[in-house]
């Protein structure tokens, strides 16, 4: 049998947060000496995200812990794109200032459930069935190769990168159109995000 979903408010998210951060180790590849680091880092973003306004969180369990996504809405004010080089494209400006943004902060599936199709059915129940989301956005860092192609391979689409002062990470803004106006028009988003996607490769 699948996994099944559960939905977690930030209370329960807090009181497994040790589970989260063990699974989110265990589903990375690592080089030496990076797990304490990365364990540090995942928890601290975890905590911080738990509190935004719209929190929300799911599990798959089997009956165990298997995987999990998390995220929240993006703010109408437009301030979760600050640092995003060049022009946002229209599309995305108008859905945030809309109130139809929801940002996935983090989807982790551990080795078990790979291959599986477990991330898209974390994905879409969070974005659309829970939120009904008209995009969906992420951030990945930059260097992280896997996990950019896992998103882009999940239909997500590369619209450019993000820089968050003073730290040194670069990351990479990606966003899912969902919605029939998001992508409609050859024009609109998907058009976009087609063309960035193909120039960045070729660079």
């Amino acid at each position: 049998m699948p996994p099944s979903l559960r939905r977690l408010n930030r209370w329960q998210a807090e009181g497994l947060r040790e589970d989260l951060a063990d699974l989110f180790v265990e589903s990375c590849a690592t080089a030496p000496g990076w797990d304490y680091r990365g364990r540090k880092d995942f928890l601290r973003r975890l905590t911080r995200d738990t509190w935004r306004p719209g929190f929300a969180m799911l599990t798959a369990e089997a009956p165990d812990l298997v995987g999990y996504a998390f995220g929240f809405p993006v703010r109408c004010d437009g301030s979760w794109w600050s640092g995003f080089r060049g022009t946002l494209p229209q599309e995305v400006e108008q859905l945030t200032a809309s109130g139809q943004v929801f940002a996935i902060s983090g989807i982790v599936v551990g080795p078990s459930e790979r291959h599986h199709g477990l991330a898209d059915r974390l994905q879409d129940r969070l974005l659309l069935t829970d939120h009904r989301a008209s995009l969906g956005a992420t951030l990945v860092d930059r260097t992280h190769r896997a996990a950019c192609a896992g998103f882009r391979s999940r239909g997500w689409h590369d619209i450019g990168l993000v820089y968050r002062p003073p730290g040194p990470t670069v990351l990479r803004a990606l966003v899912l159109p969902l919605g029939e106006r998001t992508a409609a028009e050859p024009g609109g988003l998907a058009h976009h995000a087609r063309i960035q996607w193909s120039q960045e490769d070729q660079g």
